[in-house]
């Protein structure tokens, strides 16, 4: 018989032993997770999250606008845009309303909303884009004043609260007095109570 031993030998464990091996598993399997799921920095990197995605286009050519109605009473103003307006030329007007806003140059494109008022004449203001001028009425203009939670029996309405309101392109509401946020923009529109149209989107 040969003094030579084979690969096994009697008492002696053949191969790994069962924890290195559990622990190789384990490592392995860490390292192929760690590969197919990106990281916090990782995704990061690979685009902002939807909440932060921008409508605008920096491409998009300024829209044309014209006011509607004016209501001084509310503080408010609508205007029109042409029917072929997007999303992207709605933000970059509503960005241009706080602009000149910020500017002092507001009145040069709006009406005063608080004429006489200590902060200004846009100190208060409620701004509603439209493309539909039907709609930009202000039969329609009061009706979004009020909110949704108005009774109707009270403030009869030509156009009820849900259908003006899925008919606003984008909203600009100024409170200078709200010195923590004196600037709101939106596309679509909600009410104080926090009813909003199905396309309501906060720009700023």
């Amino acid at each position: 018989m040969s003094d030579d031993q084979g690969p096994y030998e009697e008492g002696k464990r053949a191969g790994l032993h069962p924890v290195a091996v559990v622990f190789g598993v384990i490592i392995i399997m860490w390292v192929l997770i760690n590969l197919a799921v990106p990281s916090g920095k990782q995704k990061q990197a690979m685009g902002p999250e939807i909440s932060q995605v921008t409508l605008e286009d920096p491409e998009a050519a300024p829209v044309m606008f014209k006011v509607q109605a004016h209501l001084s009473d509310l503080n408010a103003v609508s205007v029109v845009v042409p029917p072929q307006a997007t999303t992207s030329q709605v933000v970059g007007l509503l960005k241009r309303f706080k602009a000149a806003r910020l500017d002092q140059t507001l009145s040069d494109l709006l009406p005063p909303t608080s004429p006489g008022h200590k902060l200004g004449n846009h100190a208060v203001g409620e701004i509603y884009i439209f493309s539909d001028s039907k709609y930009a009425q202000p039969e329609s203009v009061r009706t979004l004043a009020r909110g949704a939670h108005a009774p109707g029996d009270l403030y009869p309405q030509a156009i009820p609260f849900e259908e003006a309101m899925e008919h606003v392109l984008g909203h600009y509401r100024i409170d200078l007095n709200d010195t923590s946020n004196p600037d709101t923009g939106s596309i679509g529109f909600a009410d104080e109570s926090g009813v909003h149209s199905k396309q309501y989107r906060r720009i700023f």
